[in-house]
């Protein structure tokens, strides 16, 4: 199974130059306020621009409006919604971007309700994701396998919530997602770290 990843919070030149030496699938920006890998758009332009183009530019939207997205729609491939977006929200989105832009929905699990009811919306893909009250992701916090396992949703789906080097392989062994999305577990100190990158690059491709 060729697992697929993505590595989120792009955010700096020197994050897009790590990629760019160790290229995941996709690369996720947060293009949302007011969590604190926020990119506003000239940041995000400037770093679309750096990056390498065989790697999937995904951003990553909580709650927008079509203002929010419009100007960075032209530069993405994928808009991913992160936040309580409904079918009528995402009906919207699909009538103002091109067809060619797909769409992804991050759902915080907590019940098997929660990827019944994603399952349904008119989207691409899904993210998996841990809960939080106090956050949409970003957390470091593991998602409940064992209700992902046992409620496999019909769209692909990637695995997110506490993904690492250490429990990447089991990870795809036993959720078999079609990709795994990074964030937290490659960062030190708050900044993408390359070292962090490449030993988790060298396990999925390997």
């Amino acid at each position: 199974m060729n697992t697929k990843i993505k590595i989120c919070g792009i955010r700096r030149p020197e994050d897009v130059e790590i990629l760019n030496q160790y290229p995941p699938d996709y690369a996720g920006f947060i293009c949302s306020k007011p969590f604190w890998r926020y990119v506003d758009f000239e940041t995000f332009r400037k770093l679309i621009f750096q990056l390498r183009g065989d790697i999937g530019r995904v951003g990553v939207f909580v709650n927008p409006t079509i203002k929010d997205i419009w100007d960075y729609a032209n530069y993405l491939d994928m808009i991913q919604l992160h936040g309580e977006e409904d079918a009528e929200c995402i009906e919207q989105i699909r009538e103002n971007f091109s067809y060619d832009t797909q769409i992804w929905k991050a759902v915080r699990v907590r019940t098997p309700e929660d990827i019944q009811k994603a399952d349904a919306l008119p989207v691409d893909r899904l993210v998996l994701d841990s809960f939080s009250a106090v956050s949409h992701g970003g957390t470091g916090t593991l998602a409940p396998w064992n209700i992902i396992k046992e409620n496999r949703p019909e769209h692909e789906f990637f695995l997110a919530g506490g993904i690492s080097s250490q429990n990447l392989e089991d990870a795809v062994r036993e959720i078999q997602p079609f990709g795994v999305d990074v964030s937290s577990s490659v960062e030190t100190d708050k900044y993408k770290d390359i070292n962090k990158i490449r030993e988790i690059m060298q396990i999925i491709r390997n």
